[in-house]
């Protein structure tokens, strides 16, 4: 490719940079994204890492918002090749004594949830109902609030009135204002009194980047309850999902190029004027939106002596995990797990996200508290999902794939010889724990394993140490006015990726972004739906 030409830059083909690249493309521009990989997606990245034939996701597993997203459904994603499962039964929690499982299915069956629930609790199962149905209610407001640039960027008062009923939400779920700063740890125990709704409740929260301990009302509703059994699985794996959207970019006329590195960001007098790539080649650009976390955007991609003071503090401040550091277990298998507790309930062998490894709260407790302070957890408690019991075609005829998440310490707190160490034992740890859970979780019934840490992911997916969110700001004492997400003190720098709005396969940054840059530049508002406020 020659040098050329651009409206508008995107820097990365993940998830968030096509959206924004997409939603460019139709309001008029000419838009050319840049991914330094072969393929798009970032996160949404499917591959046969333990045999052929078999699929696993190593990042990204559930699409928790496919009901709210719209990049989903204003370019009509699954004209493209995008399918989903919504299994009944969503979220499970396994014991190894066989007590019966507890099962949270979606809301359509919140009788089988209240049934589950109340096996050791009645009053967990009332409370848990009618937090949820209230939630619920509010949802598009939840959504709005995720599909809404902060106030000081979308000059519009939108962000106030969603605010306003989210506070309108915790009043009626019956908390005083005060208590919106209580951790969801504290929330959780107040409402609930059985160790196993606890220990659910807490491995829920931890899924979505809420810290427990030291998080707040906002992150209890969101990511305990609004996001709890609402998950589906993209058929062929997430990545398929990344073709979809990389497909629906190109239909609007974007230029998708793979391995095309950007190593600078092109600025003259505090605006942007386009990128340079590795090969040299200059592309020019009034408009450049960046995929890419905050360190590899401002320091390796501008350089520190351009950047402004407060952007200096905000780097200086910026932190990586711990909340947002995976690890992901791959097994191939010859028959999916049997549970002891199938015996008393048979749908966790049928639970789209089965939680193995735990059995109190104490333990789940625990195991975050070791993730959340640089220690490999010494129980390989995990997330787990069989995808190929709904879709088959992740894997061989009458074979299964598994995936699953492990909560690790950040990548720079382990060497690499360390780390090394890890992936060579813990997964065999996992295994041993497994067995107890399911009985036929033997070696004999495992094909091929392979474990990725957060020093893979970071090598890998691009994701500093880790950290799906790409980090997020720590303290700041400048007392600058603005806290730049989106838009940046450069003129015509954007960002659009999961460090301005949050990780999660969402799009929400990369929607946003988009708003952000259309208010500047007076582009045509072609997100605006009559049935959607966001």
């Amino acid at each position: 490719m020659p040098d050329a030409t651009y409206d508008a830059i995107v820097i990365g083909g993940g998830h968030n940079g096509l959206c924004t690249a997409a939603y460019l493309a139709r309001a008029g521009l000419k838009v050319g994204v840049f991914e330094r990989r072969h393929e798009e997606g970032g996160g949404a990245h499917t591959e046969e890492a333990t045999v052929p034939g078999f699929w696993h996701n190593l990042h990204a597993q559930y699409m928790e918002f496919i009901d709210y997203m719209p990049f989903y459904h204003d370019f009509e994603l699954p004209k493209f090749g995008a399918r989903m499962i919504k299994p009944e039964a969503q979220v499970g929690i396994a014991f190894a004594d066989g007590r019966p499982p507890l099962v949270i299915y979606t809301p359509e069956f919140e009788d089988r949830t209240y049934k589950s629930i109340a096996q050791f609790s009645k009053h967990d199962a009332e409370v848990f109902t009618e937090v949820r149905r209230k939630v619920l209610a509010k949802d598009q407001y939840l959504a709005a609030m995720l599909y809404t640039p902060p106030p000081d960027e979308s000059r519009s008062e939108t962000a106030g009135a969603i605010a306003g009923k989210l506070f309108e939400l915790w009043m009626e779920l019956g908390f005083k204002p005060g208590e919106l700063q209580k951790s969801p740890k504290v929330l959780i125990d107040d409402l609930f009194e059985s160790t196993e709704m606890r220990a659910v409740m807490y491995r829920q929260c931890i899924e979505w980047g809420s810290n427990l301990h030291s998080g707040n009302g906002v992150g209890f509703i969101i990511s305990v309850i609004w996001l709890c059994g609402i998950h589906y699985m993209a058929v062929g794996g997430t990545h398929t999902l990344a073709h979809a959207m990389a497909s629906a970019a190109l239909h609007e006329g974007v230029d998708l190029r793979y391995n095309a590195p950007v190593t600078q960001i092109l600025t003259t007098n505090n605006h942007t004027t386009g990128v340079r790539l590795k090969d040299g080649r200059v592309i020019e650009a009034k408009i450049v939106a960046s995929n890419a976390d905050p360190r590899t955007t401002f320091m390796d991609m501008i350089g520190w002596d351009k950047l402004s003071l407060f952007r200096k503090e905000r780097l200086a401040n910026w932190r990586f995990g711990p909340e947002h550091v995976l690890g992901t277990p791959s097994f191939a298998l010859h028959e999916p797990p049997d549970y002891k507790s199938a015996k008393r309930d048979p749908a966790i062998n049928k639970c789209f996200y089965t939680i193995v490894g735990f059995e109190n709260a104490q333990e789940v407790n625990n195991y975050i508290e070791q993730a959340y302070g640089s220690r490999v957890p010494e129980t390989p408690g995990a997330g787990t999902w069989v995808n190929t019991l709904w879709d088959p075609s992740q894997a061989p005829p009458g074979k299964h794939a598994m995936n699953g998440w492990f909560f690790f310490p950040k990548a720079s707190s382990l060497t690499p010889a360390e780390w090394d160490d890890v992936r060579s034992t813990y997964n065999s740890r996992f295994l041993s724990l497994w067995a107890r859970y399911a009985p036929n979780m033997t070696r004999e019934n495992v094909i091929a394993e392979k474990l990725y840490v957060p020093f893979d992911i970071e090598k890998k997916i691009g994701m500093p140490e880790g950290d799906f969110s790409h980090g997020r700001p720590g303290s700041m004492v400048l007392g600058v006015p603005r806290a730049y997400s989106y838009r940046t003190e450069i003129e015509g720098l954007y960002m659009c990726g999961a460090s301005a709005g949050g990780g999660g396969l969402s799009a929400a940054p990369g929607y946003n972004a988009f708003k952000v840059i259309a208010d500047d530049n007076g582009l045509a508002k072609v997100w605006q739906r009559e049935d959607r406020i966001y």
